[in-house]
């Protein structure tokens, strides 16, 4: 399989402006997800997708690849698509790595990628959740599985509920599921979603994938031990320097 691995960054962000070029140890962030995203062994190129021309010239300057795309997307899914019509190559599948993950492995990105079979339409990643904070936090979105390992429903609240089990039992008793946001999109399948409109549960739980779940799509859940370290804020910059840099 020839897998493309898109990075899409954005110039604008109501929490963080310009955050893809904030400096992190001597490297932009975009330049180091970039970096980290390149020694995944399983994607044959990567290149970064976005809508300023401060990003793309930035990239082009330290020896990356970019496409400049619409401002106008709601989504990285909608950027990935644009990008990938913009590209010289044949690729069955597109990786969508968060362009706010700095110190992001590529080892959880080959693993996705080796479920990318021809027969997967969408993939993503989970984590065993161990942690009462992350379980009952609704900010993390949680995934619940299938015999097949796919995704049967993204939520923010914690499922499945327990029923007569003190929520205090809860990690003892089941095992939950955080979802990582990384995606997998089969070509085909990444230009019929990106058509999609916005479905009733995407509405209600504010989860794009959903979308995909509501129209009939399978996605495969890869299990990994990774975690995400997102940078949402400048808070959260603080925190993954500290963890990764000092």
């Amino acid at each position: 399989m020839q897998i493309l691995g898109i990075i899409p960054a954005r110039y604008a962000s109501t929490r963080f402006p310009a955050k893809a070029l904030v400096d992190i140890g001597g490297k932009s962030m975009i330049q180091r997800v970039y970096e980290q995203s390149s020694k995944a062994t399983q994607l044959a190129e990567v290149i970064v997708a976005t809508d300023d021309e401060r990003i793309f010239e930035h990239v082009l300057n330290f020896g990356g690849k970019a496409v400049m795309t619409s401002q106008d997307h709601h989504s990285g899914t909608d950027r990935c698509f644009e990008a990938l019509t913009k590209t010289a190559g044949e690729y069955e599948y597109v990786i969508n790595i968060q362009g706010d993950e700095p110190f992001i492995s590529p080892e959880p990105i080959d693993r996705l990628a080796q479920v990318l079979d021809g027969s997967t339409e969408l993939a993503t990643l989970v984590k065993v959740i161990d942690n009462e904070d992350i379980l009952f936090n609704v900010n993390v979105p949680k995934a619940v599985l299938n015999k097949r390992n796919e995704v049967m429903y993204f939520s923010r609240q914690t499922i499945p509920y327990l029923r007569n089990v003190e929520t205090d039992s809860w990690l003892a008793s089941h095992t939950f599921y955080k979802h990582i946001g990384i995606y997998a999109y089969r070509a085909d399948v990444l230009a019929e979603i990106t058509k999609l409109p916005v479905s009733s549960l995407e509405k209600a739980e504010a989860l794009e994938q959903l979308r995909w779940l509501e129209n009939g799509y399978a996605i495969k859940a890869v299990i990994t031990s990774d975690d995400s370290h997102g940078v949402d804020t400048p808070d959260d910059l603080d925190r993954v320097t500290k963890k990764f840099l000092q």
